[in-house]
């Protein structure tokens, strides 16, 4: 359940947008490969980190410390990168995490400018939805103690599972045939498909505390298995709401399908119930960032105004996330941005890397086929990477040119 929980996001709702730039059966297979890719790393990280925890002789591990465990411990020649593996994977997180924030300042505008169009009559550009925005996530933000954000994770839990329901029992209400949609889109659209996948799925960051916190962790890998029993519904569900929220509404699929839902007063309650599932989610979302960023700034800080400087970073990012948002205010391409460059890093880079590395002296289990699979992998991430990001930026500019 935890696991589920924890996967579940608001990712789920860029799904059918993900399929338009596919095609209704290409993205089907493609989400079933990158899904099974994506559970695939998962493992891999999680077992990699019960080797380095018994290796080091730690309870547990985060992220960013298996990677300096698996330098620290690996082949003496690569030893060097141990600092400059934790560093690249707390940069990339704190990356992820906040443009994931900038996304969910764009996506709660968005979903305002469209119920305030429909009840006031009024085409206010959507900037200045952002700056209203500002208000609840200031607030939000600002909040310290993880344990102050729990009521918001549990209303943001509430909302998206009544929203998701929702668009479901819409999207189901009035289908075209399957023959009335594209099998595949093209090839131009198709880097912009797998970026806002990974996206989507995206919940790499999730996997660790869960695995950290069970009182028998090597039930979480195995077969069946906690990761694979919760990771197959979650897929199951993920390509449902891609499948036919797009074969839904077509060409006309929104960068998140709450914002195709009817101009009913249920639809508009569907739109701000989920809209206060991205605001309630902003503050844990900022969470990760802000820690990494004042772990490093604390030490060069007097003890004196720790307090001053902690609370002025913190404002300095939420300002600068709203900033950003009003920018790019385009949900599609953004999310695709940050799908090519950093959920694509966390889930299909560090994984591999870090197998390779923490077994590379392990002849019995580092085959020749683990490092071929590895390498391809590699070179799948590349590939979003490069042809995500390219199509991404070109989109983007498109919005202003």
């Amino acid at each position: 359940f935890h696991m589920i929980k924890g996967s579940l996001g608001s990712g789920i709702l860029a799904m059918p947008v993900a399929f338009k730039n596919g095609g209704l059966w290409t993205s089907l297979v493609g989400a079933i490969v990158v899904g099974i890719i994506y559970v695939h790393c998962v493992h891999i990280l999680v077992y990699s980190s019960q080797v380095l925890c018994t290796r080091l002789k730690r309870p547990q591990l985060d992220f960013a410390e298996i990677a300096e465990g698996a330098f620290r411990t690996g082949p003496s020649k690569w030893r060097r990168y141990t600092a400059f593996a934790k560093e690249f994977v707390d940069e990339a997180l704190t990356l992820t995490y906040y443009l994931c924030c900038i996304v969910y300042v764009v996506f709660t505008a968005s979903s305002l400018k469209q119920v305030a169009d429909i009840n006031f009559g009024i085409n206010l550009d959507i900037r200045l939805y952002i700056l209203i925005v500002t208000v609840f996530v200031l607030p939000i933000g600002l909040i310290r103690n993880l344990k102050y954000l729990v009521p918001f994770s549990f209303i943001a839990i509430v909302a998206l599972t009544f929203g998701c329901g929702y668009v479901l029992y819409e999207v189901f209400d009035a289908l075209p045939p399957v023959s009335s949609r594209p099998a595949f889109n093209g090839f131009d659209s198709l880097p912009l498909f797998f970026s806002t996948i990974v996206y989507s799925m995206d919940g790499i960051g999730t996997v660790l505390p869960i695995e950290n916190a069970m009182k028998k962790p090597q039930s979480f890998l195995g077969c069946p298995g906690v990761l694979n029993i919760s990771m197959f519904w979650l897929l199951a569900l993920y390509c449902a709401m891609g499948f036919f929220g797009y074969l839904r509404y077509g060409d006309y699929t929104a960068g998140s399908i709450t914002l195709n839902v009817s101009s009913s007063v249920m639809g508009q309650v569907v739109k701000l119930a989920v809209s206060l599932n991205v605001l309630c989610s902003y503050g844990l979302f900022l969470y990760v960032p802000v820690e990494i960023l004042w772990r490093k700034l604390e030490p060069n800080v007097p003890k004196s105004r720790k307090t001053i400087y902690y609370y002025s970073l913190r404002l300095i990012l939420i300002l600068a996330s709203v900033v950003f948002a009003a920018i790019v205010p385009d949900l599609e391409p953004f999310v695709g941005l940050v799908g090519a460059l950093c959920s694509s890093t966390l889930v299909l880079f560090f994984p591999p890397i870090i197998e390779l590395v923490t077994f590379w002296e392990d002849k019995d289990y580092m085959k020749r086929w683990r490092v071929i699979k590895n390498l391809l992998i590699l070179l799948f991430w590349l590939l979003i990477l490069i042809t995500g990001a390219r199509t991404s930026l070109a989109r983007i500019i498109e919005l202003y040119t």
